[in-house]
C-alpha cells in the first residue's frame, strides 16, 4: 500500500472515531436533560444530610478555668497588602474540641497519633435533657446507657457515645459554666457508666455538650482518669445534638494533628 493511501486510511478511522465520541457525548448530555442520567449521591448510602456539630469559636467562648482560650492577631490586612493573614493563640482545651489519652496521662496517645479510623464513628445520642433541666449536676449513669441500649440495640464498636443534654443552648451566657463561686455546675459522664462502656462495649469515644466530660462539680475528674488513659478519646463542648438521632447518624471528627498536642479544637459534622 502506498504512503499516501495509508495516510488516508489512519485519518479515516481517526474521524470515525471522534465521530463516536461525539455521538457517545451527546447521547449523555441528552440523556441528562431528559432526567436519565443519576450522578452519584455525595452522601455515603443511607444518609441524606449534614448537621454542624461545632460551635463557631472566638474570644468569648467560655472556658473550663474562665480565661479566654482564644485570639487572633491581624498580620496582614487586603488593603494594604491584597491579602487577609492572621495569627491565632489558641488553648488546645476551646470551643468544640477533642481531649486526647494524653490529657490525662502522662504518655498516652496525643491527638495527632488517634487512629484516623475512630475519626468516623457511630453516633449514639443519650438524651438526659430533660433530667438535667431539673439538675445542672445530672449524670449520664449507666441505667440510662442500658436504656439507650434497650430502645435502640447495642452500641457500635467504634461508636461515639454523647450525652445530650440541652446544654448547647446556654452557650453564649454565664449559665453555660455555672460557676456559683465555688465549683461549676453541669451535666457529664458518671464514672461507672464509663466503665461499663469500656467493659461491655467497643465505644472509642465518648462526647457531652458541656465543659467536660465530667460533671461540673467534680472534683477528682474520675471520668476523664478512667476514660483517657484506657487510650479511647473524648469530646467537648459539642453542638448541634439536638438535631441528630438517638441512633443512626455518622459523626466526622476533624480532630487538630499538631505533634505531641493533648487535644484541640476540632470541626465536626453529623452525616444523618
Amino acid at each position: 500500500m502506498c504512503d499516501i493511501c495509508v495516510m488516508n486510511s489512519v485519518k479515516e478511522k481517526m474521524l470515525s472515531r471522534r465521530n463516536f465520541f461525539k455521538g457517545t457525548a451527546a447521547a449523555a448530555v441528552g440523556a441528562a436533560a431528559a432526567g436519565s442520567f443519576v450522578a452519584k449521591p455525595a452522601l455515603a448510602a443511607g444518609h441524606g444530610g449534614v448537621v454542624d456539630m461545632t460551635h463557631t469559636l472566638s474570644g468569648t467562648f467560655p472556658t473550663y478555668f474562665g480565661e479566654p482560650g482564644f485570639s487572633t492577631e491581624q498580620v496582614f490586612n487586603f488593603a494594604d497588602s491584597g491579602f487577609n493573614l492572621y495569627n491565632l493563640s489558641i488553648n488546645e482545651h476551646t470551643g468544640t474540641h477533642i481531649d486526647a489519652p494524653l490529657h490525662f496521662s502522662a504518655d498516652g496517645t496525643s491527638v495527632d497519633e488517634i487512629p484516623i479510623s475512630d475519626l468516623v464513628a457511630p453516633l449514639c445520642v443519650v438524651d438526659i435533657a430533660t433530667r438535667a433541666a431539673e439538675d445542672a449536676d445530672a449524670q449520664v449513669t449507666p441505667d440510662d446507657l442500658s436504656a439507650w441500649i434497650a430502645a435502640n440495640g447495642d452500641i457500635p464498636d467504634g461508636a461515639c457515645v454523647a450525652m445530650h443534654s440541652g446544654w448547647a443552648s446556654k452557650v453564649g451566657g454565664d449559665e453555660f459554666r455555672n460557676f456559683d463561686g465555688t465549683a461549676q455546675h453541669y451535666p457529664g459522664f458518671h464514672v461507672e457508666a464509663v466503665e461499663m462502656l469500656m467493659e461491655q462495649t467497643g465505644a472509642r469515644s465518648i462526647a457531652v455538650d458541656t465543659l467536660s466530660l465530667d460533671h461540673g462539680m467534680s472534683a477528682d475528674f474520675a471520668a476523664h482518669y478512667a476514660w483517657l488513659p484506657s487510650g479511647r478519646f473524648g469530646i467537648e463542648c459539642l453542638a448541634g445534638l439536638d438535631a441528630v438521632p438517638a441512633a443512626g447518624a455518622t459523626l466526622i471528627i476533624g480532630a487538630p494533628k499538631h505533634a505531641g498536642g493533648s487535644g484541640g479544637p476540632a470541626r465536626i459534622f453529623a452525616m444523618v
